[in-house]
């Protein structure tokens, strides 16, 4: 029986289809329409209708799910319920990920429920590299504004690339194609995952890094163009997300070093697809509160403690330089590793926020392409620093 949807639901469903569009929602009535419909253009263009869509919500209180079923997919079939398990974007995933197992789909592509940019093509570009057997797992590569994304910019991009050697720019990008081959690895164990930050924003980097270091293909990159969406401050917003990513991210990074440890070289993961040229919504950051809640976040032990011989320097700058930075994130996971003590991410936040008010200080009158530039350039040094993270795991 599956672990998070009502075994009768499979009555309502085909019995094979060739591809699953999943969409996880929580009280998003107002976008997921646009986004269902689009969904379903791109299942008649590029599977000749071979396909369901498949609304996986969190409890909406807004008719969320009813917004969904009312819209007009063209024949395409389509389901929705309320997923069972921890309440999360994980625990949606995955009751997609086990349905489309039961139906035997070749992949499944996850679609964020709030995206204003997506296009039929999408399913396309992220379903092609594993339609032609040329990767397992699709990531998404889209053109961003230089603050969106910081979790992203600033811990999971430069972590994952430098360490598991394959250059990801979105791993976390939510848009996602999954191709059949990871979905026992996904479900593997998964009566226990369900019950960690997996089940919440955790899942997104523990499908990219599982795929990155179980697939013996490489990981690929749909051009998508840009992402517009309900963009976040990261001062006022991410706090939670930041903890149940950077944990994930921790945690699996710890429990497969044995997989990771002997890998030199970073290689740039294919991009499928051209580049579009596109221009992305301006997004506000306040970088005066971003200072704030990193010298109030200095008051707390583990924080002061984790900022190390750092402390009267960041307290005197009221930010962090890249080079402050990789060390703090390095030592932190090496302690982490010690005895999985979840306060020590939590304890990152304050010093987090004090590494994008620096980013954002030195970016602010950088346009994206050189935003963009110093992100990339971080991989050089978090390459230079892993020797002695190894060295001490």
């Amino acid at each position: 029986m599956p672990n998070f949807f009502d075994g009768k639901l499979l009555q309502k469903s085909p019995e094979k289809v060739r591809i699953v569009v999943g969409i996880p929602s929580y009280n998003n009535a107002d976008t997921i329409s646009f986004v269902t419909e689009t969904a379903a253009k791109g299942i008649k263009e590029y599977f000749n209708s071979d396909g369901i869509i498949v609304n996986s919500d969190g409890g909406s209180k807004d008719g969320t799910k009813d917004a969904f079923m009312k819209t007009d997919t063209e024949n395409i079939p389509k389901l929705a319920f309320d997923y069972i398990g921890i309440p999360g974007k994980g625990s949606a995933m995955l009751s997609v990920i086990e349905l489309a197992k039961y139906l035997d789909a070749e992949v499944v592509v996850f679609l964020d429920s709030d995206l204003k940019s997506v296009r039929p093509w999408w399913i396309e570009r992220l379903t092609t590299p594993i339609i032609k057997g040329n990767s397992d797992y699709v990531t998404p590569y889209y053109v961003r504004h230089k603050y969106d994304g910081t979790i992203t910019n600033q811990v999971c991009y430069p972590l994952t690339s430098s360490l598991l050697g394959q250059s990801v720019r979105q791993p976390i990008g939510g848009d996602f194609g999954v191709g059949k081959y990871m979905f026992d690895i996904y479900l593997n164990n998964v009566n226990e995952v369900a019950k960690t930050d997996v089940a919440k924003f955790g899942i997104d980097i523990w499908m990219t890094t599982n795929a990155m270091l179980n697939s013996d293909k490489k990981v690929y990159q749909a051009a998508l163009g840009a992402k517009v969406h309900d963009p976040k401050d990261p001062g006022s917003d991410l706090s939670p997300m930041f903890k149940q990513v950077v944990g994930t991210l921790f945690e699996i990074l710890v429990e497969n070093f044995s997989k990771w440890k002997e890998i030199k070289t970073v290689e740039e993961a294919p991009i499928y697809g051209e580049i579009p040229k596109v221009t992305v919504e301006p997004i506000n950051i306040n970088i005066d509160n971003l200072k704030k809640q990193l010298l109030e976040g200095l008051k707390i032990e583990e924080t002061k403690r984790l900022a190390g011989n750092y402390l009267e320097t960041i307290k005197e700058e009221k930010k962090i330089s890249l080079k402050i930075w990789v060390d703090i994130l390095y030592n932190a996971l090496l302690e982490y590793s010690k005895n999985k003590d979840k306060n020590i991410v939590e304890s990152l936040v304050p010093l987090y926020f004090g590494r994008v008010a620096d980013f954002a200080e030195i970016t602010k009158d950088m346009d994206e392409d050189a935003a963009e530039k110093i992100i990339r350039n971080q991989i050089e040094i978090f390459n230079k620093k892993k020797r002695m993270l190894i060295d001490s795991l």
